[in-house]
């Protein structure tokens, strides 16, 4: 899974150029084409409405958002099947290099998605 972080403080974080959102969509289109993406969404910033639910000591507690005293937060993910940790980097690389290009700045974390083995027991 490719998720990427932006600042909800920086105006051009959520409000993406059309340069951006052309390069986007070819970045897209290049990722379904080879058979690696399953899905890919963006996210609003919060707010448009979010709420963080938090649990900490057997209390949990419900915050709305916005959030404006968190600096980064995940702005959207695409989830690839790929065949090796190096294959999603490199997806990663090229999907931050838009972000780089257009808004300037991004965080990019590639992560491996937890599979439940058959029998749904964890190994």
């Amino acid at each position: 899974m490719l998720m990427h972080k932006l600042d909800e403080n920086l105006p051009e974080a959520f409000n993406p150029s059309p340069e951006f959102i052309a390069r986007m969509e070819g970045f897209m289109k290049e990722v379904a084409q080879s058979g690696v993406l399953l899905a890919a969404e963006g996210l609003c910033e919060t707010s448009k409405g979010a709420t963080r639910i938090t649990v900490s000591g057997g209390k949990i507690t419900v915050t709305d958002g916005p959030f404006t005293e968190t600096k980064e937060l995940i702005a959207g993910f695409a989830l690839l099947d790929v065949r090796s940790q190096e294959e999603a980097v490199e997806w990663g690389r090229r999907f931050a290099d838009i972000f780089a290009e257009t808004i300037g700045e991004v965080e990019v974390d590639v992560r491996r998605v937890f599979e439940m083995p058959e029998g749904g027991q964890p190994a």
